[in-house]
Order: C-alpha cells, then sequence, then structure tokens
C-alpha cells in the first residue's frame, strides 16, 4: 500500500466527484466541491463524463486525482450502457464513501453504475420536471440526495418532488475562491485597453451568451431610456456571442443607442476584465444562480440584477433589483448608479459565498455530516 492509500495505517477514504463535462462554469463548480474536503481524511477523485484530458484541468479541478472518460455528447444520450460500465470500474477501484455528480445524467450514470449514497448537485430548473426523472429519482431515493445551487433551484425541486423531505433537498449555494479571482483581475485601465473601451466612459457591463434567457433586449431598453441623464459619452459593454446578435444590434440601431452599445463578442477568461466596467448589470431571465455577479462584487464594482430566480439571493440590496423585463425600473437603477456611491459588495461576498463560508455550510447539510461523524 503506497502512502496515498493509507492514513495512519487505514485504507484512504474517498470521495468520487462526477462531472458531466468541464466547459464554462463547471471546472470550477468541481474545484469549488473538491476543496470542500481540504483538511478532511478524504481524497478526492474527480471523473469527467465528456471532454479530453487536460493537464489545465487537471490543475484547476483541485483535486487528489482526476480522470477523463472522453466520451463525446452522443455517446452519452440514451441509456448510456458503456459509461455506466467504465463507472462501475472506477467505483470499485478505491474505498469511496460517497459520490458527488453534477447534473442529471452523471447522477443516473453514479446511482446504476454503484451502490455508493449520492450527492447531485443542480445547477438550473426544471430537471425534475419530466416524470420519467420524477419516477428514477423516487427509486433510488434512500441513496439519492439533491442539492440546488440557489432557494430557487432547490424549491423548484421540492415541487417536483413533493413527497421527498425537505433535508433530502437543500441548497449550497455556488462560491469563488476570492483571492484567486482577485489575482486574476486585470487593473481598469489595462482592462478598458483590452475590451477597446474608452479610459473615461461610463460603462455599463454584462456578460452572457446572446440568448432569450439572458435577456439582452431589456438591457439595451433600459440603458437606451437611461442615457440622455446619464453621464455624456456613456457606454453599454456586452461580451458574449450568441443568435441573437444580429437582432440586438438592430434594436439598439432601431432606438439610436448603436454607436453607445459596444458588442465585445467571446472574450476569454471575460472575468479577468471586469474592472473595465463602472456598474454590471445582468437582466437574464430567472437566472438559476448568476456566477458572474460574485465575479463582478470581487472586482469592486456595483451589481444591478433581475429580482428573479437566484441572483435576488446573491444582491441582498431591493434598490439594486429590479422586475424581471422593467426597462423603465432598470433605467431608473442605472441612473441612480451613475449618481450615488456605492458600498462595496466584497463583505456580502466573503460572508455568504466564500469557499470558507460555503464550506462551513455544507458540512452542517445532513449527507455531508454524516460522514463528518466518522473523521
Amino acid at each position: 500500500m503506497t502512502t496515498s492509500e493509507q492514513t495512519s495505517g487505514q485504507a484512504q477514504r474517498w470521495v468520487l466527484q462526477f462531472c458531466h463535462g468541464y466547459d464554462g462554469p463547471f471546472l470550477d463548480c468541481a474545484r469549488q466541491y473538491a476543496v470542500l474536503f481540504k483538511g478532511t481524511p478524504y481524497k478526492v477523485c474527480t471523473v469527467y463524463l465528456t471532454g479530453a484530458p487536460s493537464a489545465e484541468v487537471e490543475r484547476g479541478s483541485a483535486s487528489d486525482e482526476v480522470i477523463f472518460l472522453d466520451y463525446s455528447s452522443a455517446q452519452v444520450r440514451g441509456l448510456k450502457l458503456r459509461a455506466i460500465r467504465d463507472f462501475r470500474r472506477i467505483a470499485a477501484s478505491r474505498d469511496f464513501v460517497l459520490c458527488i455528480a453534477h447534473r442529471f445524467k452523471p447522477i443516473y450514470v453514479a446511482l446504476l453504475g454503484s451502490n455508493l449514497p449520492v450527492l447531485g448537485v443542480h445547477h438550473a430548473f426544471a430537471d425534475y420536471k419530466r416524470r420519467s426523472r420524477q419516477l428514477f429519482a423516487n427509486f433510488f431515493r434512500k441513496r439519492l440526495a439533491l442539492l440546488g445551487v440557489s432557494n430557487a433551484v432547490r424549491d423548484d425541486m421540492r415541487a417536483c418532488l413533493p413527497d421527498w423531505p425537505p433535508e433530502r433537498i437543500e441548497t449550497l449555494y455556488n462560491r469563488i475562491d476570492i483571492d484567486a479571482v482577485q489575482a486574476a483581475q486585470v487593473p481598469r485601465e489595462a482592462a478598458r485597453e483590452h475590451l477597446g473601451l474608452p479610459r473615461d466612459a461610463w460603462v455599463v457591463g454584462n456578460v452572457g451568451r446572446l440568448h432569450p434567457d439572458k435577456d439582452q433586449a431589456t438591457l439595451i431598453r433600459g440603458f437606451a431610456r437611461a442615457l440622455p441623464q446619464l453621464p455624456a459619452g456613456s457606454l453599454l459593454a456586452i461580451m458574449g456571442s450568441g443568435r441573437l446578435e444580429s437582432a440586438l444590434k438592430a434594436l439598439a440601431a432601431e432606438l439610436g443607442v448603436g454607436g453607445a452599445v459596444r458588442f465585445l463578442g467571446q472574450v476569454p477568461n471575460g472575468r479577468r476584465y471586469f474592472k473595465a466596467f463602472d456598474v454590471f448589470a445582468l437582466t437574464s431571465d430567472h437566472e438559476p444562480f448568476g456566477m458572474v455577479l460574485l465575479e463582478a462584487m470581487a472586482a469592486g464594482v456595483p451589481v444591478l440584477a433581475t429580482d428573479c430566480g437566484g441572483a435576488r439571493e446573491v444582491v441582498e440590496a431591493a434598490s439594486c433589483r429590479f422586475p424581471l423585463g422593467d426597462h423603465d425600473m432598470l433605467a431608473q437603477r442605472l441612473i441612480h448608479c451613475s449618481d450615488a456611491e456605492f458600498l462595496s459588495e466584497l463583505d456580502n461576498l466573503q460572508r455568504r459565498f466564500s469557499d470558507l463560508a460555503v464550506k462551513e455550510t455544507f458540512w452542517q447539510l445532513s449527507m455531508p455530516s454524516r460522514l463528518k461523524q466518522c473523521f
């Protein structure tokens, strides 16, 4: 037995983390859950169902071991029998005591491919709207507990699984490594130079796919309504790409603000440049959580968000929220932001959405607390 496989003469215990892939925010989601076990007797093995092997992803996973199954999206449709066999082999290779599975497909594979208790993490609404998924979850309810990334996601799952006790469907917020995020963020002037934004303009920032769910149309309408009362030369900078780009550009032109709206496209490592913004506005339709809000807070940028979904749980001050689709109220919020000094959200960020704060919450939840009793 090697040193990594023993602790005080006993076999090392492991937690198996199973992720659909590492695209977008999901690499950091894997990191978030791996660091929950730092300083405990448990080691973490993270498995990615899709995605090619990557040394960068391996480093970013913050895990003791990383395995890439390297399936394509097409290969994990249907019954996923090969993936189940692979998972069964991995689950038998170590003394695993728990599987943390992100999203429904990994939950499905983990439950069919092992006898482990499974903690399923859900990052979106409506994952259990389908009757077939409700039946599946109910069949495995003795081994399955669920986490939503916000109370809004948690409550959506509870409504779909009404017979489940509340302690089997709980909330664990997304979080960030504040020091690491801030260390990677570029100073204001350098960020503006990189994004091609004027040094002295007052800039409203937005980051997200150009998709109906993100509702940048309301953002553009609110900005257009507010522009006459904003500082001269104010700009709206939208970072992201998607199928609505042409329609959104046409809307800006129609409202007479085409020259004041900058479409920045897809910016690699975009969160590094949030200090370029004077305010960050999120207009999303029922955002499950809103990680970009945390990244803007870490940059010291005031945030505005729709008063729905998980965003309302992230942004505490009612004066920094507005009803979904209400571009008039958004315009008022933008005007107020341009006139007033806003207090930093850093205290809120550290108190509720840091790795340390959420780690304490995690170990108070029902399933993890049973693991803690074995320390």
